[in-house]
């Protein structure tokens, strides 16, 4: 997942901020890894980096999201994302806001 940052007064395209899976992804692409692999293999090539899993920059170390895999070996680079993306869809879903996050939230800005 990827999302667009605030607009700013810059003249510059516009940045992406890469979050889960799409960070995952981005990793693997800069990483030394062929598959198949274990999530183990994964984590010890990318040196269990932490991994944004919200447009906010919460992050979770690679290694605690893929052992909340149900699976340990992929075929593909494509299998080891699809088998993370529900991980990190309920991070996502189960962070509850710090009260500066709901009132940011609440206002107009």
């Amino acid at each position: 997942m990827g999302v667009r940052p605030p607009p700013s007064n810059s003249d510059e395209g516009p940045e992406v901020i890469e979050f889960g899976i799409a960070e995952v992804a981005a990793k693997l692409d800069d990483g030394d890894l062929s598959f198949p692999a274990s999530g183990e293999e994964v984590v010890q090539v990318l040196s269990n980096p932490r991994i944004k899993y919200d447009a906010d920059g919460h992050t979770v170390p690679l290694s605690e999201a893929v052992s909340d895999v149900e699976r340990g070996h992929f075929e593909d680079k494509q299998e080891f994302l699809n088998a993370l993306h529900p991980v990190f869809e309920r991070y996502r879903n189960s962070k509850t806001p710090s009260v500066i996050e709901r009132v940011r939230a609440a206002l107009p800005i």
